[in-house]
């Protein structure tokens, strides 16, 4: 799994890596289980601090993405089926938000959005 860190952005550093983990989990892309870098390596390789890396890792530990075991590091939480579907319903939420603009600014209508979608959808 590759890290990018956009300086640019004006995201904080631990919330980039705090999302693309996230979305490696949500993905499958990242598996139940899988061994995380270390902290310290993850920071060495990103040339950043330690504690941006480890306030990452304790977000996602906290929003039960990953647990860890002492002395062994971090792992790919067993996926919370519920937590995931949250996740998602979120991501629609913003998209459903996105698109509602869009077609606001195209004159479309409600009827146009649902015939569009049941064109799509066959």
């Amino acid at each position: 799994m590759n890290i990018f860190i956009d300086n640019r952005t004006g995201t904080p550093i631990y919330d980039q890596i705090y999302s693309q983990i996230k979305n490696a989990i949500i993905s499958g892309e990242l598996k139940e289980n899988d061994a995380l870098p270390s902290i310290r390596s993850l920071a060495k390789d990103l040339r950043i601090s330690v504690i941006t890396t480890k306030r990452a890792y304790d977000e996602l530990e906290k929003e039960g993405f990953i647990y860890t075991l002492p002395a062994k590091g971090c792992f790919v939480a067993p996926k919370n089926t519920e937590l995931l579907r949250e996740e998602n319903l979120k991501r629609i939420e913003e998209l459903l938000m996105e698109i509602r603009q869009l077609a606001a600014a195209c004159d479309l209508k409600k009827e146009d959005l649902m015939e569009i979608f049941r064109i799509l959808d066959d």
